[in-house]
């Protein structure tokens, strides 16, 4: 059976080596067009996000039955392609809410506190604090959209700081919210009464551009706006609007058009793939440019994952996944299929 994992640092290529041991193992990069035939006849692959399991190149794989995504995510994966040819989907449902939830706060510090002016001024051998004065957290009231694992770590956290804490949620939990002090509310009010808001829904349909020029306006002048989820949970060029305006702040941990950001011959793909997209995929990709550039906006490369524990716990999870699906049980499954179509090993 070939078993392909693509995207591993050379560490994790050796945890995957010794979790799967009993199996044979090929590593490679990122997973595209250009080298899906490569592996054509992979029965297994595992990837990240930035590996794009769209149509066109899933059409490769003549032999696939599984994809382990090493992501709780799975918008880069077209499931109903894998629906239609009975191709399982699993993913890592949970593997550090609090690991994102910490970098949430690293985000809201730096901002609120001018961390990285700070560090740029005194580099320079400028030891003035003029121009960094930042605010308390204490006393703020800090609105949480979604208040699943990540939104409950986050609410943890906040406490820890004295904030207020609101939140919405599609499913409200009125225990939870009893339990950590917080209370519920729609998500216009949320907005309306908060001083930072940050996002923590997954990335769907119903989440798509959640965050757009109507909801933008409802917020606070001078409200900051923390985004660690998916990028198009935010309609981009609404925000850059209000960046721009000065009406609110930012910082953010994903854009909408990232994984083109990062290679420049990937933008000629997508455009390629996209030809009547090609308009709107290209002024996304100036917004997102245009962010990186304005002084009221953090943004990092989409890193809140990103701590050795959390990606160990990553990669054990898909190890169990990959061997679970070779003993006929599928856990953790995003597309399912039938049991004799498990355990082909």
């Amino acid at each position: 059976m070939r078993i392909i994992v693509f995207e591993a640092e050379p560490w994790e290529q050796q945890v995957c080596s010794d979790l799967l041991a009993e199996h044979s193992i090929e590593f490679s990069s990122e997973l595209t067009i250009e080298n899906a035939s490569n592996y054509a006849d992979a029965e297994i692959i595992s990837t990240f996000i930035y590996s794009r399991l769209n149509r066109s190149i899933l059409e490769q794989f003549r032999h696939l039955k599984l994809i382990a995504t090493r992501s709780t995510g799975y918008d880069h994966i077209d499931t109903e392609y894998c629906k239609e040819q009975g191709i399982a989907v699993c993913n890592v449902p949970s593997y550090g809410e609090y690991t994102i939830a910490e970098h949430v706060f690293g985000l809201l510090l730096a901002h609120s506190r001018k961390i990285y002016e700070s560090i740029e001024r005194t580099r320079k051998g400028d030891f003035s604090f003029k121009g960094l004065q930042g605010f308390d957290l204490r006393g703020k009231t800090l609105g949480v959209i979604g208040t699943g694992s990540i939104g409950q770590c986050v609410i943890e956290i906040a406490k820890g700081f004295r904030m207020e804490v609101v939140a919405f949620d599609v499913n409200p939990d009125r225990e939870l919210a009893n339990r950590l002090g917080f209370e519920y509310a729609d998500m216009e009010t949320v907005l309306k009464i908060s001083d930072i808001v940050t996002l923590h829904v997954p990335a769907n349909p119903k989440t798509y551009h959640l965050i757009a020029q109507e909801q933008l306006a409802l917020m606070k002048d001078g409200a900051v706006l923390i985004n660690a989820a998916r990028g198009n949970v935010v309609d981009i060029l609404a925000l850059l609007d209000v960046l721009q305006a000065g009406k609110i702040s930012a910082c953010l941990d994903v854009l909408p058009q990232e994984v083109i950001l990062r290679q420049e011959e990937e933008l000629l793909h997508a455009v390629e793939r996209q030809p009547d997209n090609a308009g709107t995929l290209l002024e996304t990709l100036f917004a997102d440019q245009l962010l990186l550039r304005l002084p009221n906006v953090i943004v990092t490369p989409h890193n809140a994952f990103n701590t050795r524990e959390a990606r160990e716990r990553i990669l054990q999870t898909t190890a169990d996944n990959i061997t679970g699906f070779l003993q006929g049980k599928l856990e953790n499954a995003i597309v399912g299929v039938g049991k004799q179509e498990v355990g082909v090993g």
